[in-house]
């Protein structure tokens, strides 16, 4: 943890525990529960009113040979000193009185201002000596550390670290959780420190926007204009060296966000989807909060995995869609070339008219993109089976689009099975002795054997004129084409079945090139 200017400052109790003040006996009046209060300077002072004078974080030091009499006086001279912010009242015994006046230890104990009775003498100076010596100790070492916050905070721009890495950072030096939240209040990161993350992010965005008194609130922009903030919670209060390092760290942020492509939104969607597909956490409840916080519940809810595969690989186009939409989703890449979308829907029912809508807006924004869909599930234990089946749909499919907004399972069939198998050695050994006299004759003779049987074979009717005209064919080539085949493969095209083991054959060779 940062040494803070205040926070490494010696509180009052560590002052009552020096030697040099230990021989005077102090014994605490009032406000024994207030001895953690820093002490920024020690005052020697015989004056009634030295409140006026004073900045806050002094420990009075006096005799209290000039103090008044009366109790109203008494109480008045407290309460200066209390609204001063002063650390402490330390008077010395002996030479005004005896025991110290009740008025004014019922004032003290009234406004928790530290009193402090010394019942044998001892030498000021040497108090303030001592005292003064803590101070300048702890303050150079604030120094020292603020430097090292700087050098850390530069190292990591240099790097190009992400936000993630920057708010680890200032927990790490601060030692209190932090979070970085976009203007809508949904978190980008956070390092917990040793709090709970479900205890931290609890209801974050209610909380954020009631803006807690004692939290840390630094915003973030780039290039002049404000698109997050940086927010630390602490356990206490905290000083300059804190303010000091959230900026620092806003300036990284703000580099950070000019500098790298991927903004800290589609960070923290990545980071989180990566963890929920590939479930990489110890407790659902985390990750419920996480996604809650980031403004995609996940609890209770359907969850519907989407692969795109589009013709411009960035994220946000994606996300544009599905804002466009108004529903609320994660979207990161999954894999090369594929991008994943876990819509969080209201009901099963809700399924296709999301799809659909989905799919629309990003057929607008990218119009060869495919869209695959897997099934609803109910909890982030199922989001990997849906993903797995999007992405095998989207494989199947590959770039043969047939038309419709959206494929799933059920639209790749046979395909689907035939591409699952792809590197089954099996599969390969069917095409080649299904289809291997074919090729090479076609390799040798530049025939177009292979696409005069695609064309025969693509509808299932098998209708010779029909598919002479897809073939662009005259009837009279078409047919020699059909005989050539009949005769290097040694078959007979009026036979249904053997031209559905051809067609799986044909199919299965488009598989195995990609």
């Amino acid at each position: 943890m940062l040494d803070d200017p205040m926070t490494g400052l010696p509180t009052v109790a560590d002052v009552l525990e020096l030697p040099v003040l230990r021989l005077g006996q102090p014994a605490v009046m009032a406000a024994d529960g207030q001895l953690s209060r820093q002490v920024r300077w020690v005052h020697v002072s015989e004056l009634p009113d030295i409140a006026t004078l004073l900045q806050g974080g002094e420990l009075i030091l006096t005799t209290g040979i000039v103090l008044p009499q009366s109790e109203q006086a008494l109480r008045s001279y407290a309460d200066g000193l209390a609204d001063a912010g002063v650390a402490g009242l330390v008077i010395e015994l002996g030479r005004r009185f005896a025991e110290l006046p009740p008025a004014l230890v019922r004032a003290c104990a009234r406004r928790d201002l530290p009193l402090v009775a010394l019942r044998s003498e001892v030498r000021f100076v040497k108090v303030t000596e001592a005292v003064h010596s803590l101070i300048v100790d702890a303050r150079v070492t604030a120094l020292r550390s603020a430097e090292e916050a700087a050098d850390l905070f530069t190292a990591l721009c240099v790097r190009g670290a992400g936000a993630a890495d920057i708010v680890r950072a200032v927990s790490r030096l601060t030692g209190c959780p932090v979070v970085l939240e976009n203007l809508a209040r949904q978190v980008l990161a956070c390092s917990p420190a040793d709090a709970p993350v479900e205890e931290l992010l609890a209801g974050w965005e209610a909380r954020s926007r009631a803006a807690e008194a004692h939290w840390v609130v630094t915003p973030v922009e780039a290039r002049g204009r404000p698109w997050g903030r940086l927010v630390l919670v602490p356990d206490g209060e905290t000083g300059p060296a804190v303010d000091a390092i959230m900026r620092r760290a806003a300036t990284a942020l703000e580099l950070s966000r000019m500098t790298d492509p991927v903004s800290p939104e589609r960070q923290a969607h990545r980071s989180l989807l990566t963890d929920i597909v590939g479930r990489r956490y110890t407790s659902v409840s985390e990750m419920e909060v996480r996604a809650t916080a980031l403004g995609v519940p996940v609890a209770r809810r359907t969850l519907v995995a989407v692969v795109v595969r589009p013709a411009d690989e960035d994220p946000s186009t994606v996300a544009d869609a599905v804002r466009a939409t108004g529903m609320r989703a994660l979207v990161a890449p999954v894999k090369e070339g594929l991008l994943g979308v876990l819509l969080s829907l209201d009901s099963p029912g809700d399924r296709h008219r999301a799809l659909t809508r989905l799919s629309e807006q990003i057929l607008a924004q990218v119009p060869d993109a495919v869209t695959a869909a897997g099934p609803g599930v109910r909890g982030l234990a199922e989001v990997s089976r849906t993903f797995a089946e999007a992405e095998h749909v989207a494989d199947a499919v590959g770039g043969e689009k047939g038309g419709k907004l959206y494929y799933e399972l059920a639209d790749v069939q046979l395909r689907g099975l035939l591409h699952a198998l792809r590197d089954d050695s099996r599969l390969q050994d069917y095409v080649e002795r299904t289809l291997g006299a074919l090729l090479s004759y076609d390799a040798r003779h530049d025939a177009g054997l292979l696409d005069a049987l695609r064309a025969f074979l693509s509808d299932g009717k098998r209708n010779k004129s029909a598919a002479a005209d897809a073939a662009h064919l005259s009837r009279q080539v078409f047919y020699q084409r059909l005989a050539a085949i009949e005769r290097v493969l040694g078959v007979d095209l009026s036979d249904a079945r053997t031209c559905t083991s051809l067609h799986t054959a044909i199919m299965a060779l488009d598989v195995l090139r990609g």
